[in-house]
């Protein structure tokens, strides 16, 4: 559906008594505070769809009893990621072109690149905004649980009672953050071998970002009398995501996790 920019929308722009002429007076938040770059692996493709699949890790060498046994290996869960297309485009009206507006078309022409940048970041907290749910709509997963999940299994057979959960409900407080540091430093992987995680990234929408920074930030005494140090200063990058704060439901969460 064609939406033309007309002159009879915008009179005062044919007005020779206006002296300036404002376009996109405000800094677009997608264009000064980009997230994909800091959170995601960016790749270029030039496939409809990219599919991930995986090989579990090799079980420890047992002792030799004359015989050398062979060590079953184990598939991961296959992933794929099939990207959407986007497009528009700007429809103006002659008289701007006869008039010589140049310079508020080619201003609107380069709107149409903070728009592309602003839907893409749009997108990009998603991963995030919907990590808890399985009916997300950016990926298809074989196992068919979503990316924070208190079930997540294993091809390989091995218990998942521990070290293979993920999400949580906790309140963002010094304890809980701690105690999900602690939590993910036990991850396993496919076979339930302990796996080195180094947590040292707190992602928070804006209205938890004071209370992140305290925890991060307070040398002595954090929420004591005594003036105990703080084990939990400096340990991570906090990355304040003001996008998290406009989706419903998603403005108490924050994520803890390991930053490449």
């Amino acid at each position: 559906m064609a939406n033309p920019i007309t002159s009879s929308a915008f009179p005062r722009l044919f007005d020779k008594r206006i002296r300036e002429v404002y376009e996109g007076v405000w800094d677009d938040l997608t264009k000064e505070e980009a997230r994909i770059p800091d959170l995601y692996n960016v790749i270029k493709s030039d496939s409809n769809v990219e599919e991930w699949a995986g090989i579990g890790a090799v079980p420890d060498i047992p002792e030799f009893n004359g015989v050398i046994q062979s060590l079953p290996v184990y598939p991961t869960f296959y992933n794929k990621i099939e990207p959407k297309e986007y497009a528009a485009k700007l429809v103006w009206e002659r008289k701007f072109l006869d008039d010589k507006k140049f310079p508020v078309m080619m201003a609107n022409a380069e709107g149409l690149f903070v728009s592309a940048f602003r839907v893409r970041e749009k997108l990009g907290v998603r991963g995030f905004a919907y990590a808890f749910s399985s009916a997300y709509d950016f990926l298809t997963s074989e196992e068919g649980l979503s990316w924070c999940n208190s079930s997540h299994t294993t091809k390989s057979g091995v218990s998942t009672s521990s070290g293979f959960d993920n999400s949580g409900t906790s309140a963002l407080d010094k304890t809980s953050v701690a105690a999900t540091w602690l939590l993910m430093r036990r991850f396993k992987n496919d076979i339930g071998e302990r796996i080195s995680v180094n947590p040292d990234l707190l992602i928070v929408p804006d209205n938890l970002g004071d209370k992140a920074e305290e925890i991060n930030g307070t040398p002595h005494g954090l929420f004591s009398a005594e003036g105990t140090i703080n084990v939990q200063k400096g340990r991570y990058k906090i990355i304040r995501y003001r996008l998290l704060d406009d989706l419903e439901n998603r403005s108490n969460y924050y994520y803890e996790g390991m930053l490449n």
